[in-house]
């Protein structure tokens, strides 16, 4: 690991201070930057994603792609944490710290719509980032492409039935725009992309080309991955500055469901004999959250200043560092679940 990847959680802190600050001393430029969106999926992010997740594509064999029936049992954990357990512990986690512990520090009227948004976050799981968080924790490529389709295709259908059963209500208008979109742009089209670029390499310089060229982008994913953060801390600057407890508050319940989430997702993957290629990532896709389908959900049902859609926002400030931090934990954590000493 090289000095820049060692200090990543320093750069991190740096980026969302960062973010922060230039949100509140140039708003115009990162409104700007912001209405560069489609169907809510922010273009200039959609971009730098792709710069981020494109070193993991280009790992994939798509003849390979076969091989990852040997670890159905990861598939399955995963498959479990993400429509079993997720929204079900988040409407739990939800109603404990926001309906009643923190209740009292709340507006009253916006509690619910603060819930809501809770488990329209959870409801979904992530597409994109899960790239990055697999290639940084060196998890199986083959398994994190599988996984990630199988619960887009279940999304389409499980989604709005899941998010009306906890929210209950009768009919939920799922943005299938934003659905939509983002699957095309961020699996089907850097999928097809990344493998052009891979048989062009294999063709003229075989593996040692693919090896060269993971060497040079690795370094351009993470400055995509910081930059992505500034613009994310960015965009929320002055609503974290208008107001940081209510931001706070709603972190609480999202940070203890991202680490429950990843930590039974391991262990359970260490249960079945999962091999620890496969179980990080497994924790980190149990984990995560599809944000842009979860604010655009938001905004579709209760509205742009709602509770909900700020209760979603705080999902995509807290997603980017809580995420890392699972990959340092994981990689720290190998040995322990390999049982070496």
């Amino acid at each position: 690991m090289g000095g820049f990847e060692r200090y990543l959680s320093v750069w991190v802190a740096l980026c969302i201070v960062a973010g922060i600050a230039l949100g509140h001393l140039m708003p115009g430029l990162f409104q700007v930057i912001a209405a560069a969106e489609v169907a809510q999926v922010n273009l200039p992010v959609a971009v730098l994603i792709w710069l981020m997740i494109v070193p993991m594509l280009l790992k994939i064999d798509l003849g390979a792609l076969g091989q990852v029936r040997e670890h159905w049992r990861g598939i399955g954990v995963t498959l479990f944490i993400n429509w079993a357990v997720k929204p079900f512990s988040m409407a739990l986690l939800g109603t404990l710290f926001i309906g009643h512990l923190f209740a009292p520090l709340l507006p009253q009227d916006q509690i619910p719509s603060y819930i809501a948004g809770l488990i329209l976050l959870a409801a979904a799981p992530c597409t994109a980032m899960v790239f990055v968080w697999s290639n940084l924790c060196e998890g199986e490529p083959h398994y994190t492409l599988s996984q990630v389709a199988l619960n887009d295709v279940i999304m389409v259908f499980a989604f709005a039935p899941l998010v009306g059963l906890l929210l209950g209500v009768a009919s939920i208008t799922v943005p299938w725009s934003t659905l939509l979109l983002s699957v095309l742009l961020y699996i089907v089209i850097p999928v097809v992309a990344a493998q052009l670029w891979r048989r062009t390499l294999l063709a003229r310089g075989g593996e040692a080309a693919v090896k060269r060229t993971l060497g040079l982008l690795q370094p351009l994913s993470l400055v995509a991955l910081l930059t992505t953060l500034v613009l994310l801390f960015g965009f929320q600057g002055e609503r974290i500055l208008a107001q940081p407890l209510v931001i706070g508050l709603l972190a609480v319940p999202i940070l203890i469901q991202v680490y429950f989430n990843a930590g039974l997702a391991y262990w359970l993957s260490r249960r079945f004999g999962v091999a620890w290629c496969v179980a990080a990532p497994a924790a980190l896709i149990g984990a995560s959250n599809f944000f842009e389908l979860a604010v655009a959900a938001a905004i579709s049902l209760f509205g742009l200043g709602s509770g909900a859609a700020l209760a979603t926002v705080v999902g995509v400030l807290v997603e980017v560092p809580v995420m890392l931090s699972v990959v340092r934990i994981v990689k720290a954590t190998r040995p322990w679940y390999e049982g070496r000493a």
